[in-house]
């Protein structure tokens, strides 16, 4: 543990040099998930050359998906103030765009093992991963995957992921399995469909695993639903219903509450000759791009948050969820090897008393084989035959234990976990099994009083961070003083581009002014994606991390 290699070591630290000048309260959260990686290794949840923070999205991510040609290219091309995405009224792209900020100010197009091969990116060895879903598709990561780069101001600081529409009855599982990872990652995750097609056949795929599948999820609130192209309801005897209709589609599977949005591309939109229709269509365009660009902006605050409730939540995960299942799958694996223990020593037993009662060996109750008399004339050739029994017996043993050990295993897969947990238990359960483990130990290896300590000393940092992240923003009391906003407030209103979008509603503006210093040639994540990539040295880190402090 104390002699792994210092990749690790070294992108926690650039993670920390970004953190210590764009939000040092998240500097001190990475030595919150440090706490939690030793929690994790002495478990046996992780193996050394991984971390939770390799596995949290520390940049802002921003996805949008949905039904093809609903305008999800366009919608992207205008927020960007500028053409980079292809639009039309079929599918125009199939594979998941990254798109990210470049101080040159052409456009250009990175293959996908741009994004497969640089731990930056949040779809690090996501070709491993294909792999594993679909054998064969790990070496078609560029049919999935590629990386776009663009000099809009809007990109600094943020990640934008263009996904290809559903389009079909059934999607590949490594579409989906890329799907669910952005998902995952994603601080905002705008869903678009068609009003020229809002009755839920024309849109079952993306209802079915973007709708039902989320609405469970503890961070549903991140998920807009957007139907886009409202402008053609215009042509309806009643536009209502067409709104209505999407919504009713919306709550078979399962959202009935939340905000729901609907907007059009000014420039793309069909006449509306009725000018009172038009003037209601616009004012409600208008207030709802407004709102989503809103929510766009705050995506800055909300992944501070973000990030603190991960922390949170993984802590309380090993305490509540982990530790528990491992202590029940010990009980289980060990009444089973005891089981077998009995059963196949007893068989074993039987066999050798009947085979000696055959033979002749016993005299009553005495048993009196002549090479028993001969053994114990030859004291060394006895303690031989005794180790060779020994060594036999004991050979056996631990082979049942790996056998109930597998049966447990098989078991637990099919727990109702998330991913990570899932690992996470697999993991620690074949540490807690290893031959030197003891059979009959209560707790799982590595859970002590020390370790419940750190564990609560975590959930007690969580709160503090979000306590801190409120005062920033709140004052119940209302006794502070007036200050001026903070600087991630102030924007440059960057010059509209009639080019994309017709220009009735003020474009975003721009990220925090801090961020900009840092961003080079290309500005993604610098180093911290989910992957587990590299290793590194804990107490290295600590003395970093206490020099800063």
């Amino acid at each position: 543990m104390f002699g792994r290699p210092s990749a690790l070591g070294q992108r926690i630290r650039m993670l920390r040099s970004h953190l210590a000048q764009e939000n040092p309260l998240l500097l001190q959260v990475v030595k919150s998930f440090r706490v939690l990686d030793n929690v994790a290794y002495r478990l046996g949840m992780l193996d050394d050359s991984t971390s939770f923070t390799t596995r949290v999205p520390w940049w802002p991510m921003i996805s949008v998906m949905g039904t093809f040609s609903s305008g999800k290219s366009t919608f992207i091309n205008f927020y960007l103030g500028g053409k980079l995405q292809q639009t039309g009224s079929q599918a125009v792209d199939d594979k998941f765009t990254v798109i990210c900020y470049s101080n040159d100010e052409e456009q250009r197009v990175l293959p996908g093992l741009a994004l497969d091969a640089d731990p930056r990116f949040p779809f690090y060895q996501m070709s491993r991963d294909l792999e594993a879903v679909t054998a064969g598709e790990g070496s078609r990561v560029d049919s999935y995957l590629q990386l776009k780069t663009c000099h809009s101001a809007h990109l600094r600081g943020k990640i934008v992921i263009d996904s290809p529409g559903f389009d079909a009855d059934e999607q590949r599982t490594a579409t989906l399995k890329i799907t669910d990872h952005i998902v995952d990652l994603s601080d905002l995750v705008l869903v678009f469909f068609d009003a020229r097609h809002p009755e839920p056949g024309a849109m079952q795929d993306t209802l079915e695993h973007l709708v039902a599948h989320t609405v469970r999820r503890p961070d549903a609130n991140k998920f807009l639903y957007i139907l886009n192209q409202i402008d053609n309801a215009a042509r309806e005897d009643n536009p209502e219903e067409v709104f209505g209709a999407w919504q009713r589609a919306l709550a078979q599977k399962g959202l009935t509450a939340g905000r729901f949005y609907s907007i059009y591309d000014l420039e793309a939109a069909i006449p509306i000759d009725d000018p009172v229709l038009r003037e209601r269509f616009e004012a409600r365009r208008a207030a709802d791009m407004d709102a989503i660009l809103a929510r766009i902006d705050q995506v800055e605050v909300e992944r501070a948050y973000r990030i603190i409730g991960l922390l949170e939540q993984t802590a309380r995960a090993i305490e509540e969820t982990l530790v528990p299942t491992l202590r029940e799958a010990r009980r289980r694996w060990k009444r089973r090897v005891l089981w077998l223990d009995t059963v196949v020593f007893g068989i074993i037993g039987a066999g050798l008393v009947g085979a000696s009662i055959w033979a002749g060996y016993w005299q009553g109750l005495k048993f009196s084989a002549p090479w028993a008399t001969w053994l114990v004339q030859h004291p060394v050739l006895l303690w031989l035959c005794i180790a060779a029994l020994a060594v036999t017996a004991g050979y056996l043993h631990f082979r049942l234990r790996r056998v109930a050990a597998n049966g447990v295993a098989a078991a637990m897969r099919s727990l109702d976990y998330d991913g990570d947990i899932r690992d996470w238990l697999e993991r620690a359960f074949e540490q807690n099994t290893r031959a030197w483990q003891p059979l009959f130990g209560i707790e799982p290896t590595g859970w002590s009083a020390a370790t419940r300590k750190r564990l609560a000393q975590v959930l007690a940092e969580a709160d503090s961070y979000v306590q801190t992240l409120n005062s920033r923003f709140t004052d119940p009391s209302g006794h502070s003083r007036p200050r001026r906003a903070r600087r991630g407030n102030d924007r440059e209103q960057p010059a509209a581009d009639k080019s994309t979008s017709g220009a009735a509603v003020a474009k975003p503006e721009k990220p925090p002014a801090e961020l900009t210093r840092e961003l080079q040639a290309v500005t993604p994540p610098a180093d911290f994606v989910r992957d587990d990539a590299g290793t590194g040295d804990r107490e290295r880190d600590s003395l970093a991390i206490g020099e800063r402090r």
